[in-house]
């Protein structure tokens, strides 16, 4: 079922998603339509932007290992320093265009909190997907989040602008929207693909015959 935003106390923020019903059905539908247009075999790309704090952490293997096991199998996971290197410097609008899709990895505020704060250039990263593009917020409590969920607000200053996302109070892995998201980073198996058209083809030829037990 999809969800609706829905204050339940005087707590603007107690709420299933910040997003209006129409967003999340014009969203659900962009994220169908990228599903279905995926080519068999297609390598699905999913870039992690990240800051540099986490990036360089000790627990970055941890961190990147729980936003792989979020993401459907098979996807291939692109984060800074697996892309840019010394001898290729960061130059977002050279990969911008290949990548299928965006995944916030931000601190919070503090422990717990379900508030987010983007630099410039994580907040222009999620700029240039943001409109057609899957891009989700990992969130360590409540999981991966369509950033369409979640409230967000420009912070000064107005020469480098950042951003704050706040994570909705009662989010649901089983939201409509993240659920349409998901599979529209699911790579489509050519194995799949081709083991569906035999059976269509097959139902075709004789239509009325028994099905394998």
């Amino acid at each position: 079922m999809m969800s609706s935003m829905h204050v339940t106390s005087t707590d603007p923020l107690d709420v299933e998603t910040f997003a209006e019903p129409a967003q999340q059905r014009r969203f659900v539908a962009a994220m169908e339509r990228i599903a279905a247009s995926r080519a068999p075999g297609a390598p699905v790309r999913v870039y992690i932007s990240v800051g540099p704090r986490s990036l360089n952490s000790p627990k970055w293997d941890r961190l990147l290992a729980r936003v792989t096991e979020r993401l459907p199998d098979g996807v291939e996971i692109l984060y800074h320093h697996n892309v840019f290197t010394s001898d290729r410097p960061y130059d977002w609008g050279s990969i911008v265009d290949s990548l299928d899709g965006l995944v916030i990895l931000a601190e919070p505020k503090r422990m717990g909190s379900r508030v987010y704060f983007l630099g410039p250039v994580a907040r222009l990263e999620l700029r240039s997907l943001i409109a057609h593009k899957p891009v989700l917020l990992d969130s360590h409590n409540l999981g991966l989040i369509p950033v369409i969920d979640c409230k967000s607000q420009i912070l000064a200053p107005s020469d480098a602008p950042r951003l704050k996302l706040i994570a909705p109070k009662r989010w649901e892995q089983d939201s409509a929207t993240l659920q349409a998201a998901l599979d529209a980073l699911r790579p489509t198996e050519v194995e799949v693909r081709e083991k569906e058209h035999a059976a269509v083809s097959g139902h075709l030829v004789h239509p009325f015959a028994t099905p394998p037990q």
